[in-house]
């Protein structure tokens, strides 16, 4: 296993997720539900799911598009739907 990878892996996710829509409803359901262990379970699965999706998805992407074309593309996509946001539509 690259610990490397794993590591810098672990820290831009938990950075980027730190106060995200995520985890603020994640901290709504547990408030609202008073059952922490269920919503811990629901949310863990489903970030679980997500996450094996990318990996699954980007794995299949680098075996057809080059590195740097997928690098491009993923930010002009963020570029993009920050404009998006910005305009309200």
């Amino acid at each position: 296993m690259d610990w490397k990878t794993t590591l810098a892996t672990f820290s831009m996710i938990f950075l980027a997720e730190m106060g995200d829509k995520t985890q603020l409803a994640v901290f709504n359901f547990a408030a609202k539900s008073q059952a922490p262990l269920a919503v811990f379970i629901g949310g863990g699965a489903a970030l679980l799911l997500t996450t094996l999706l990318g990996v699954l998805f980007g794995g299949a992407i680098a075996r057809a598009i080059p590195a740097h074309v997928v690098r491009y593309a993923a930010g002009s996509l963020f570029i993009a739907f920050g404009i998006w946001t910005l305009l309200g539509r």
